[in-house]
């Protein structure tokens, strides 16, 4: 789970569509356009990132970090809890 502090960069990632890289506790990497958050079918609560013109929901649970790649006074990377 996320902080609130933690969340508040990923409303603020949506708000301005950044171009983010999350990377999943897996080690898997997804680079997209922030667009919104939302629960999924599982009750996760999830952020769309954009990705070639398709919305892929990430569970945020699942998140290790969130690097910001499009430049802005915010925030660079965010590293959530293990």
């Amino acid at each position: 789970m996320i902080s609130c502090q933690q969340y508040d960069y990923l409303e603020i990632a949506c708000l301005y569509h950044f171009l983010v890289r999350i990377t999943l506790k897996d080690q898997s990497v997804y680079e997209g356009v922030a667009r919104d958050t939302r629960y999924n079918e599982h009750h996760q609560e999830c952020l769309i990132i954009e990705i070639k013109q398709e919305e892929i929901l990430l569970p945020t649970e699942l998140m290790l970090s969130l690097q910001a790649l499009t430049d802005n006074p915010h925030f660079s990377l965010i590293e959530f809890n293990a």
